[in-house]
């Protein structure tokens, strides 16, 4: 097996969580398996999560943080990110995370379209893994919320910018979940991160 450059953004903003213990598995995991591996928890993060402004004619400066997840987004040729369903959404400081750091000229080129104006991917070339985790069933999400979340995830934010393909895990019943249950999702993202999918 080929080694591979696996970037993991832990995206729950606590400090310890059901979400770090599982990025920590993987990595942990890919690099027995040979991979070099970094990983970021968003907790640790320090930044202005709020874009402020209406469109692109202004953008913030990012701050180091958000400079070094780009690098690390850049060096990677998998990406991994887990984050739990809030809401039916991502966690807000996640959430301000992918709109001030995934702007156009470092991540998308508004300049350079397609045939329907979508502008062309600039990280392109990496495939991806999102790991989500919810209380809610997974043929609710499905039949009920259409994947809402897991399709924005997967097309709108890692697609947009060329992170394809991006497998999904999604584990569900997180925050009471049975015993043995977490256990069998350390052992299914060890298996995912050892063979770096």
């Amino acid at each position: 097996m080929t080694s591979k450059r696996i970037y993991i953004l832990n995206g729950h903003p606590a400090e310890n969580s059901l979400n770090r213990a599982l990025s920590e598995s993987y990595a942990e995991a890919a690099r027995k398996a040979g991979h070099e591996v970094r990983l970021t928890h968003l907790h640790d993060l320090q930044f202005d999560p709020d874009f402020e402004f209406g469109g692109y004619a202004h953008i913030k400066p990012l701050e180091q943080s958000l400079e070094k997840v780009l690098e690390d987004i850049e060096w990677s040729q998998h990406m991994v990110l887990t984050t739990p369903m809030w809401w039916g959404g991502l966690p807000a400081k996640l959430k301000g995370l992918f709109d001030r750091a995934l702007v156009p000229g470092r991540t998308f080129d508004t300049r350079n379209t397609d045939w329907m104006g979508m502008p062309k991917p600039m990280l392109s070339g990496r495939s991806g893994r999102l790991i989500v985790t919810s209380d809610t069933p997974g043929w609710f999400m499905s039949l009920m919320y259409r994947s809402a979340l897991l399709r924005q995830l997967r097309d709108q934010i890692f697609g947009f910018i060329g992170i394809k393909p991006a497998k999904i895990t999604y584990f569900a019943g997180a925050s009471h979940p049975k015993e043995g249950v977490v256990d069998r999702w350390m052992k299914e993202v060890q298996r995912t991160g050892a063979a770096a999918v």
